[in-house]
Order: C-alpha cells, then structure tokens, then sequence
C-alpha cells in the first residue's frame, strides 16, 4: 500500500495517475474525495458530518468520522486480500490522521509518502481547478504535515506529476 499525504491541490491525483502507469502491476486508486462524494448531500451540508467553510476550512463530525473509519476498513480490506493500492489523503489532524490509518493497516507494508506544495502555487492551482473552497490549498499546505512521519516526500512545487512518481516507484520493493 502507498499512502499519498498533502493538502488540497498539492498533486496527490496527478501522482496517483503516474503511479498506476509506472508501477508494473496494477493498483487501485483511492481518494478521500471519493469517499467524500460517496457520501449522501447531506453530510455534506451538516456538522456531523463534514463541512467546507468559507474560508477553505474543512470541519469533520462524528458521522464523518464513523463513515470515515469504515472506509478505511474497507480499504485496507482490499490491500489485505492482495490488492495494490493508493491512497489520495489529506491529514487534517496531521499525526493522529496517520494514526487511524496505521492502527488499521497492523502488519500491512505501506510506504508513507509526504506531498508537498508550497502554499501559493497550490493555491493557484486551486484557483485554476475551480472545484474547491478557495482557502483550502492555504489552510492545508502545513498542517497536513505535523508530526507525520514519511518513508519518503515529494515536492510538486517545481516537480512534476511523473517525476514525483518515479521517485516514489523507487521505493517500492
């Protein structure tokens, strides 16, 4: 399993794509997008559930948390039965995002990988996307990143999506 970890529009995706083109066997893409838009229009709009502020500030409720939980279940599910995966994350909490994933994953080999994007190249992208909260890329460019511990960290900053992924593809074994 690799887990990608960056704020919004750091690359993760992109890297994601260039991964499963570059790495020799097939493996499945996930995203927290994907299960954020699984989710009933509902939870989207509630404070149990998760909320996009006007500022970009990404609040998460306990409804969240417990979809959230399941899903990563569900994922690591796959990867325990064979599967290769990506995981596309955003670790709003930072370590104690890391934590979730590394108390479901037990004894699961993952390369842990930091994304990084200086904060106003991935507020521009964010701008040219036109499908987030303006804000995000800002607010998430640093605290996805405290006190998570990374096998290996790309910078899309200057580096492309594909660059990134053969760096990252390196490290698998």
């Amino acid at each position: 399993m690799i887990v990608l970890n960056g704020g919004s529009s750091s690359g993760k995706s992109g890297i994601a794509r260039c991964l499963q083109a570059v790495l020799p066997d097939p493996w499945l893409t996930f995203g927290v997008d994907t299960l954020v838009e699984a989710m009933p229009a509902s939870m989207r709009t509630s404070d149990a559930g998760i909320e996009f502020a006007p500022d970009g500030e990404v609040i998460v409720g306990p409804e969240f948390r417990t979809l959230e939980t399941a899903w990563i279940e569900g994922v690591v599910t796959m990867a325990r039965a064979g599967a290769g995966v990506i995981v596309d994350e955003v670790f709003l909490g930072g370590a104690a995002s890391q934590q979730r994933w590394q108390k479901a994953l037990g004894g699961l080999p993952v390369l842990w990988v930091g994304v990084r994007c200086e904060s106003a190249v991935a507020a521009a992208r964010e701008v040219a996307r036109g499908d987030r909260v303006p804000g995000m890329a800002v607010s998430q460019a640093d605290v996805v990143h405290q006190g998570v511990t990374y096998d290996v960290e790309v910078d899309t900053t200057r580096s492309e999506s594909m660059e990134c992924a053969r760096i990252i593809a390196a490290h698998i074994g």
